[in-house]
Protein backbone atom coordinates (compact mmCIF):
# COMPACT_ATOMS: atom_id res chain seq x y z
CA UNK A 1 0.00 0.00 0.00
CA UNK A 2 1.57 3.43 -0.81
CA UNK A 3 0.57 6.38 1.12
CA UNK A 4 0.14 10.07 -0.31
CA UNK A 5 3.19 12.11 0.41
CA UNK A 6 1.97 15.47 0.25
CA UNK A 7 0.50 15.12 3.98
CA UNK A 8 2.19 13.87 7.20
CA UNK A 9 0.93 10.52 9.12
CA UNK A 10 0.27 9.92 13.26
CA UNK A 11 1.26 6.61 14.67
CA UNK A 12 -2.83 6.73 15.50
CA UNK A 13 -3.27 6.28 11.23
CA UNK A 14 -4.93 9.56 11.29
CA UNK A 15 -3.42 11.84 8.00
CA UNK A 16 -3.04 15.71 8.04
CA UNK A 17 -2.18 17.81 4.72
CA UNK A 18 -1.17 21.57 5.83
CA UNK A 19 -1.66 24.29 3.88
CA UNK A 20 0.04 27.38 5.97
CA UNK A 21 -1.51 27.78 9.28
CA UNK A 22 -5.04 25.55 7.63
CA UNK A 23 -4.88 21.76 7.88
CA UNK A 24 -7.33 18.74 6.71
CA UNK A 25 -7.42 15.97 8.49
CA UNK A 26 -8.89 12.30 7.68
CA UNK A 27 -7.97 8.28 8.47
CA UNK A 28 -5.65 6.57 6.12
CA UNK A 29 -6.48 3.59 3.75
CA UNK A 30 -4.98 1.30 6.02
CA UNK A 31 -7.29 2.33 9.10
CA UNK A 32 -10.22 2.85 6.71
CA UNK A 33 -9.26 -0.90 5.77
CA UNK A 34 -9.12 -2.07 9.40
CA UNK A 35 -12.26 -0.60 10.69
CA UNK A 36 -13.75 -2.28 7.88
CA UNK A 37 -17.05 -0.62 6.86
CA UNK A 38 -17.79 3.13 8.29
CA UNK A 39 -21.25 3.63 9.34
CA UNK A 40 -21.20 6.58 11.69
CA UNK A 41 -19.08 9.59 11.92
CA UNK A 42 -19.06 11.31 15.30
CA UNK A 43 -16.69 14.54 14.45
CA UNK A 44 -15.47 17.50 16.53
CA UNK A 45 -18.08 20.57 16.66
CA UNK A 46 -16.60 23.73 14.10
CA UNK A 47 -14.97 26.68 16.74
CA UNK A 48 -14.22 23.86 18.94
CA UNK A 49 -10.01 24.06 20.13
CA UNK A 50 -7.88 20.64 19.33
CA UNK A 51 -5.10 19.34 21.29
CA UNK A 52 -2.98 17.41 19.58
CA UNK A 53 -2.82 13.67 20.99
CA UNK A 54 -6.08 13.96 22.63
CA UNK A 55 -9.72 12.28 21.17
CA UNK A 56 -11.97 14.81 19.48
CA UNK A 57 -14.11 11.85 17.69
CA UNK A 58 -15.36 8.67 16.91
CA UNK A 59 -15.99 6.82 13.84
CA UNK A 60 -17.98 3.99 13.76
CA UNK A 61 -17.49 0.20 11.62
CA UNK A 62 -19.42 -2.66 11.63
CA UNK A 63 -16.39 -3.86 13.61
CA UNK A 64 -15.95 -1.18 16.56
CA UNK A 65 -15.98 2.23 17.62
CA UNK A 66 -12.54 4.15 17.60
CA UNK A 67 -11.42 7.23 18.84
CA UNK A 68 -10.16 10.27 16.58
CA UNK A 69 -7.50 11.25 17.98
CA UNK A 70 -6.04 15.31 16.91
CA UNK A 71 -2.91 15.25 15.08
CA UNK A 72 -2.41 18.64 15.73
CA UNK A 73 -3.05 21.71 18.32
CA UNK A 74 -6.14 24.35 17.00
CA UNK A 75 -9.48 25.34 15.98
CA UNK A 76 -12.09 23.37 14.06
CA UNK A 77 -12.61 25.37 10.98
CA UNK A 78 -15.22 22.88 9.47
CA UNK A 79 -16.61 19.56 8.74
CA UNK A 80 -17.02 17.22 6.02
CA UNK A 81 -20.92 17.05 5.96
CA UNK A 82 -20.71 15.33 3.13
CA UNK A 83 -18.70 12.41 5.13
CA UNK A 84 -20.86 12.67 7.82
CA UNK A 85 -24.11 12.06 5.68
CA UNK A 86 -22.37 9.48 3.69
CA UNK A 87 -19.77 7.64 5.71
CA UNK A 88 -19.01 5.45 3.62
CA UNK A 89 -16.91 7.83 2.19
CA UNK A 90 -13.78 7.32 4.69
CA UNK A 91 -13.56 3.71 3.03
CA UNK A 92 -14.28 4.58 -0.57
CA UNK A 93 -11.92 7.53 -1.11
CA UNK A 94 -10.38 8.19 2.60
CA UNK A 95 -7.14 11.10 1.42
CA UNK A 96 -10.14 13.38 -0.91
CA UNK A 97 -13.53 12.81 -0.56
CA UNK A 98 -13.63 10.94 2.58
CA UNK A 99 -11.06 13.56 4.68
CA UNK A 100 -13.06 14.57 8.27
CA UNK A 101 -12.47 18.24 9.28
CA UNK A 102 -10.25 20.98 8.65
CA UNK A 103 -8.34 22.70 11.89
CA UNK A 104 -6.76 26.37 11.91
CA UNK A 105 -3.05 24.99 13.25
CA UNK A 106 -1.37 26.75 16.39
CA UNK A 107 0.96 23.93 16.57
CA UNK A 108 2.65 20.71 14.70
CA UNK A 109 3.72 18.22 17.03
CA UNK A 110 7.16 16.84 16.38
CA UNK A 111 6.20 13.53 15.86
CA UNK A 112 3.96 13.22 12.40
CA UNK A 113 5.55 11.23 10.46
CA UNK A 114 6.21 11.56 6.26
CA UNK A 115 5.04 8.56 4.08
CA UNK A 116 7.88 6.44 3.94
CA UNK A 117 7.94 6.57 7.98
CA UNK A 118 4.29 6.02 8.46
CA UNK A 119 5.06 3.66 5.83
CA UNK A 120 7.58 1.71 7.99
CA UNK A 121 5.08 2.13 11.06
CA UNK A 122 2.35 -0.01 9.28
CA UNK A 123 4.72 -2.70 8.02
CA UNK A 124 5.95 -2.92 11.34
CA UNK A 125 2.37 -3.67 12.55
CA UNK A 126 2.10 -6.55 10.26
CA UNK A 127 -0.06 -4.76 7.25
Amino acid sequence: MSYPDDRQYTADHEWIAVDGDTARVGITAYAAEALGDVVYLDLPEVGSTLTAGETCGEIESTKSVSDLIAPADGEVTSVNQEAVDAPETVNADPYEQGWLYTLRVTELPENLLDAAGYGALVEGQGA
